[in-house]
């Protein structure tokens, strides 16, 4: 089996793991993977991620034509963008994921960390997540937003609909994607309750011995405000 073949049996595998855990419903979500010519692989527009065929995925060159299989995706755009401004990514996973959208509709949520550092593997695996405002479905404009975050995030909240995660190949966009859901339904279940966040130095602690983005350790308005909200608890330490 060549490449090409196995990646295109790898989306129908995890598209399909996906939607039976009811992660993306319907005909929503999509996928895409880097090929090594730096063309794409994608879903289709309208199909399930339940029930897609490796031989009818759209195949893109570099430039986003589409060269073979079913029109593609109308999420291009924030694909497109994200793979601009995240050049070591490979695939990107796109849901609309109940509670990561819950999220991405509470008036207190941080543009620039949009869920706390609840638990080292939402550090570790997706780093911070920003929060970008709504757009319609399939809107180019949403690139633009994107671009302006100038490649400092793998993940973003679309606000109103839905979570986007670049990873450096397709299993780790999707253990990505997953870990945010996990970090969101925390985010819900615990909002407003005053919960014990991973500390500045924790996140720190991380970064370095995980070898993860830098980016993840800078601080933010949040940050602040979370770290005096937390003080007082016996564990936690300010960085």
């Amino acid at each position: 089996m060549s490449a090409e073949s196995e990646l295109r049996e790898m989306i129908c595998r995890f598209g399909r793991s996906l939607f039976e855990r009811g992660l993306t419903a319907g005909s929503s979500g999509n996928i895409s993977v880097r090929l090594s010519d730096g063309g794409w692989l994608a879903t289709p527009t309208n199909s399930s991620l339940g029930f897609l065929d490796p031989a009818r995925l759209s195949k893109l060159d570099d430039e986003g034509r589409l060269l073979s299989g079913d029109a593609p995706t109308k999420e291009l755009p924030l694909h497109s963008a994200l793979y601009a401004t995240r050049q070591g990514s490979g695939a990107i996973v796109h849901l609309h994921s109940t509670h990561s959208v819950a999220v991405s509709m509470l008036p207190d949520v941080d543009p620039v960390n949009a869920l706390p550092p609840m638990t080292a593997y939402y550090v570790m695996r997706v780093g911070r997540t920003a929060l970008v405002p709504y757009y319609r479905p399939g809107d180019p404009a949403v690139a633009d937003a994107i671009r302006g975050l100038a490649g400092r995030y793998s993940a973003v909240l679309l606000a109103n609909h839905g979570p986007v995660v670049a990873g450096k190949d397709l299993e780790a966009a999707v253990y990505a994607t997953e870990e945010l859901e996990e970090t969101a339904k925390l985010r819900l279940l615990l909002h407003g309750l005053n919960p014990r966040l991973l500390s500045r130095a924790q996140v720190r602690d991380l970064v370095s011995h995980f070898n993860l983005d830098e980016a993840i350790a800078e601080d933010s308005p949040e940050d602040e405000r979370n770290c005096c909200a937390h003080a007082h608890h016996p564990s936690h330490t300010c960085g």
